[in-house]
């Protein structure tokens, strides 16, 4: 047996960072030649830019810069041994004055064809419409002149552009598709399989979203069990300079197996994957497909144009065993939680000049889950750091080096050096609160710091009278008015926000360090969709690594990581009723300020209406008549009011999420304004018309006619 042997790669890529990303590239080149004598070696989309430069798209420079690399990697696949690999670059070039997102696949020096992106994503956080154009040459190859330092290395004045196909020397054809591609209703790999390619190669660029990974894994493999064929898959590991995380997950699958994947929630910096896979058992495969075997001979007509690549062989002549099927491997959501945003927060620091975090610890589970994810994070660098070899070991040590100024001994050092907590009280905080956040802090081991913002708030509060010569405001409680009551709780609330900035930049200097600190925020995405907090407190922050997250899945992570960890302190956490602890500390105030209380709604009624609005995008009209279904036992009076009262929250709050800190993208609730929700955040907050007709439908349902 001859099998052939393909790699494919998940990268660290970084937006505009072009020297990295060619060493990357390069270095992912060399690990699937010299480490596994790969034939074909797979990149993602825009590797070669990071996939999430956006308007930088449509620059010259950025066109420009992406050639020199492919100059540089071209001639890296000149060089023996590195010499007999078709590699798939991703990059974004002109073609007679349009961009395209393009695969350029190059062979021993050469261009071999340039293939444009066919289907555009253009939902979520995609906006790929606004850069690029889809290709719709059909079933013609075009010729692109390509930049003349490219012609001085290859030889070549033009190389082909367009829909097509190619063919090694041993008979066997490559076809190339993207992942918007895949999931097209006819999608690219199933029409180029029945072309007879043996082999299909998608360049992804797909972001990181809970549950959803099952769904990509799947749409794979589907695309290979129903025609017969190898598939491969690349993807991008980690943050690229966007709110979005990369999960890496590249794969290769023949016939519906996998055979190899790169690890989920990596820190590495270049991870290949290979797989020796026999060809022959694509073509004995078919065989027994009649229904395939009679659409693929209606394909014949409308085959793309083949491009033989000379001395390309896919068959290794040394025999060597092939690969066996593996197991993919899947993730409770519990973990997800934990591990996307640990890895992407480890680049996020990395990719700073910053020295470490700083976090302020409420004693609520909001916070307490950052601090989790931190400690998370630090376990899982310390782990890479005993696992990792060669280039990745390198990169990692550098990493540790200029951000602590050593390599740790363990997670509890690491974590102490770099994270900086603090429980910043008023009076209207309780000890109960300021023990658990401390109690977190000592387990889990952050550098934990207690100061009261009352002298502070006093004295903001003496200006203001005295520049008003008004008397001093009171809560709602003690005889003011709600005006004022709002007021007063908004005022600690910011003076935590500045607080915590003063710290982050003075910090390491009082500790003797260099840089700044990372200021993290910790609300979730319920208290964004009801506007559930102040602007300019502590939601204000560099970024937040929960933003995009429900408190119910933070409520199943503490609970999961307690359990992992033996994070016993969280528990208490976990029990203690969610409050904000901005008015006075009464018996009124007990029964009064818990988040629930307040809102006048539960987070399991905010998570349903949040799904009806973001992912099914109902109305007021609409979400009512299907929470009718939901809350079968709840009186329709009592559905409209919470309605209502979701709905009017919204509106009178949507400006806050003009200024809502940058969330790491998690799920498709997502509130990122002009990002993943492209809302007003001025509207008419009586939503007249809308609650008229769920009046009208209450009325019908009390009295029917």
């Amino acid at each position: 047996m001859e099998p052939t042997i393909v790699s494919t790669c998940s990268l660290d890529q970084w937006a505009l960072d072009f020297k990295g990303n060619e060493q990357r590239i390069i270095e992912s080149i060399i690990q699937a030649k010299r480490m596994h004598n790969a034939k074909i070696r797979l990149g993602s989309q825009a590797e070669v830019t990071g996939y999430s430069i956006e308007d930088h798209y449509v620059e010259p420079d950025t066109i420009y810069h992406s050639w020199q690399v492919l100059l540089n990697v071209i001639k890296v696949t000149l060089i023996p041994p590195y010499n007999d690999i078709l590699c798939l670059i991703g990059m974004p070039l002109y073609f007679h004055g349009v961009v395209y997102n393009c695969s350029v696949l190059i062979y021993n020096g050469k261009v071999i064809l340039i293939k444009p992106k066919v289907v555009l994503a253009d939902d979520g956080l995609n906006r790929e419409k606004r850069w690029f154009t889809a290709w719709c040459g059909n079933r013609e190859l075009m010729q692109y002149s390509l930049p003349a330092f490219i012609t001085d290395v290859t030889g070549q004045q033009t190389a082909p552009f367009g829909n097509g196909m190619l063919r090694s020397e041993d008979g066997y054809l490559i076809g190339v598709e993207t992942y918007e591609e895949l999931l097209s209703p006819v999608s690219s790999s199933t029409e180029l399989f029945l072309m007879g390619a043996h082999i299909v190669l998608n360049m992804g660029g797909n972001p990181f979203q809970m549950s959803i990974e099952f769904q990509k894994w799947y749409s794979m493999m589907s695309a290979s069990v129903k025609t017969g064929g190898i598939y491969m898959y690349s993807n991008q590991i980690g943050c690229d300079g966007h709110r979005t995380y990369f999960n890496a997950r590249s794969m290769i699958f023949l016939n519906g197996n996998c055979f190899a994947t790169t690890e989920p929630f990596s820190m590495k910096s270049v991870d290949v994957v290979s797989a020796a896979l026999d060809l022959s058992e694509v073509d004995s495969y078919r065989n027994a497909i009649a229904s395939r075997n009679m659409q693929a001979k209606d394909k014949i007509l409308e085959q793309f144009p083949v491009i033989v690549v000379p001395g390309f062989k896919l068959l290794v002549k040394n025999s060597i065993e092939s690969s066996l099927p593996i197991q993919v491997p899947e993730y409770s959501r519990a973990e997800e939680t934990g591990f996307a945003p640990a890895c992407y927060l480890w680049d996020y620091l990395r990719r700073t000049n910053a020295s470490g975090f700083f976090l302020p610890l409420s004693g609520g589970s909001d916070s307490a889950s950052v601090l989790a994810i931190i400690a998370i994070m630090c376990r899982k660098v310390m782990h890479c750091l005993n696992v990792f070899k060669g280039y990745n070991l390198e990169v990692l040590q550098n990493d540790l080096r200029r951000i602590i100024g050593k390599i740790p001994e363990n997670h509890h050092e690491m974590l102490h050096e770099i994270m900086h907590t603090a429980y910043l009280a008023s009076e209207n905080s309780s000890e109960e609160s300021k023990a658990r956040a401390k109690n977190l802090a000592e387990e889990i081991g952050s550098n934990h710091f207690e100061e009261n913002i009352d002298e502070v708030y006093n004295e903001y509060l003496n200006m203001f009278t005295s520049l008003t010569n008004s008397n001093i405001p009171k809560y709602e409680s003690k005889g003011g008015t709600k005006y004022e009551d709002v007021a007063l709780q908004n005022l600690q609330a910011r003076i935590r926000m500045v607080a915590s900035y003063m710290a982050g930049q003075l910090l390491p200097w009082v500790l003797g360090k260099k840089g700044f600190l990372i200021i993290l925020g910790s609300g979730n995405i319920e208290e964004s969709l009801t506007g559930y907090m102040t602007k300019y407190d502590t939601s204000s922050a560099d970024i937040n690594p929960i933003g995009g997250v429900s408190k119910i899945d933070l409520r199943h992570f503490l609970l999961w990581a307690s359990e992992r960890y033996n994070y016993r302190s969280i528990i208490p956490i976990l029990e203690a009723t969610p409050t904000a602890e901005l008015q006075p500390l009464s018996d009124w105030h007990t029964l009064q300020q818990t988040d629930e209380h307040e809102l006048g709604l539960s987070y399991e009624e905010i998570h349903l209406m949040a799904m009806l609005r973001k992912i099914d995008h109902c109305g007021p009209l609409y979400m009512f008549n299907r929470c009718l279904t939901e809350w079968k036992t709840m009186e329709p009076e009592l559905v409209a009011k919470k309605v209502k009262k979701f709905f009017t929250y919204y509106a009178v709050n949507r400006h806050k999420m003009v200024t809502l800190t940058p969330v790491i993208h998690m799920d498709s609730l997502g509130c990122d304004d002009n990002r993943y929700d492209l809302r007003p955040f001025l509207y008419n907050s009586k939503w007249e018309a809308q609650y008229n007709d769920i009046d009208k439908i209450v009325e019908n349902i009390k009295n029917p006619q």
